[in-house]
């Protein structure tokens, strides 16, 4: 089996690229590296993948449909893992055209490769941003997705229109996995995570956005990783799936447990609520573990414990 990963150097697509190899499969991973954070950390990130036989490398934008068009003739995937994408919310407020571009053409460049090379099965990586400040929780996949507050979230609901066309259009079997704030290894230097971890483990201020009430569903990235491979061994032919821990966890919260974990007491100060960021999200799993036979298993402490420790490890903190 010939897997493709876009965005195969990120903190998510590295981590399914290691996991994919430690399970035979052959991979086939696209990045461009871009600027978004340093892309030295992205390089370090597929070290380990750039080792093995099975695993070949294209720095390639999946805007550019010729340089996409010639890794799929080359390499034949039998089907597709698609992570590429420009991140982040706040910065989506910023430049919503380069959201549009990425999030959405980029997803449909690859979406008509995968139907032109006969893919067997496309898997996207969504995001809870698609809820948005939706009043339904948890969040389900029926839900109608009207309360998107960033260009983030409504270029993610874009591909996924497309994801769902396509399906329909050219009968190419695909599934859309909602990702709910991943964190753990390899994670995003630019997240709440990483930045409030590496604050306390060295003694440095950090910025609250709002009184500490708002909540997030985070979830461990092996619990992640594992849910991609679920949907990898499963032919649907098509689905819509939350990814998510199903516990909501408030900032405070969050912080207190980072002190428990480090022995160390935070220093915050606060600030006011960025624009398009939304006050809860909660996935509601139950589909996931009805037709995935997928569950989270990583609760916040022990996952927070394994990402400290492989910060000291890696002496990234």
């Amino acid at each position: 089996m010939k897997i493709l990963v876009t965005g195969c150097a990120g903190f998510i697509g590295s981590n399914l690229v290691d996991e994919l190899l430690s399970r035979g499969y052959e991979v086939i991973g696209v990045d461009n590296f871009n600027n978004y954070y340093d892309p030295i950390i992205k390089r370090g990130n597929i070290q380990n993948a750039l080792n093995s036989a099975k695993f070949k490398l294209y720095e390639s934008d999946i805007c550019n449909f010729s340089e996409i068009s010639h890794i799929f003739k080359k390499g034949k995937p039998d089907k597709v893992v698609h992570l590429a994408a420009r991140a982040g919310v706040r910065a989506s407020i910023d430049n919503p055209k380069l959201y549009t571009k990425v999030n959405v053409l980029g997803t449909v460049n690859l979406l008509m490769l995968s139907v032109q090379n006969s893919t067997g099965q496309f898997v996207f990586g969504s995001s809870s941003s698609v809820y948005g400040e939706s009043k339904q929780l948890p969040f389900g996949e029926k839900d109608l997705c009207t309360s998107i507050v960033s260009p983030y979230g409504a270029s993610k609901r874009a591909a996924e229109f497309f994801v769902e066309s396509f399906h329909h259009s050219f009968k190419l079997s695909c599934i859309i996995l909602r990702f709910f704030t991943v964190y753990g290894e390899r994670g995003r230097p630019d997240m709440a995570p990483a930045i409030f971890t590496k604050a306390i483990l060295n003694e440095k201020l950090i910025t609250q956005f709002g009184d500490g009430t708002s909540s997030r569903d985070y979830t461990y990235i092996g619990d992640i990783v594992l849910g991609i491979i679920s949907a990898l061994d499963h032919d649907f032919r098509f689905e819509i799936f939350n990814l998510g821990n199903s516990h909501q966890v408030t900032l405070s919260d969050f912080i207190s447990t980072l002190e428990k974990i480090t022995a160390k007491k935070a220093k915050i100060e606060t600030a006011a609520k960025h624009e398009g960021d939304v006050d809860k999200t909660w996935a509601n799993i139950v589909k996931a573990k009805k037709l995935l036979g997928w569950e989270p298993k990583v609760n916040i402490y022990l996952g927070l414990t394994k990402y400290i420790e492989w910060l000291r490890d890696t002496n990234r903190k």
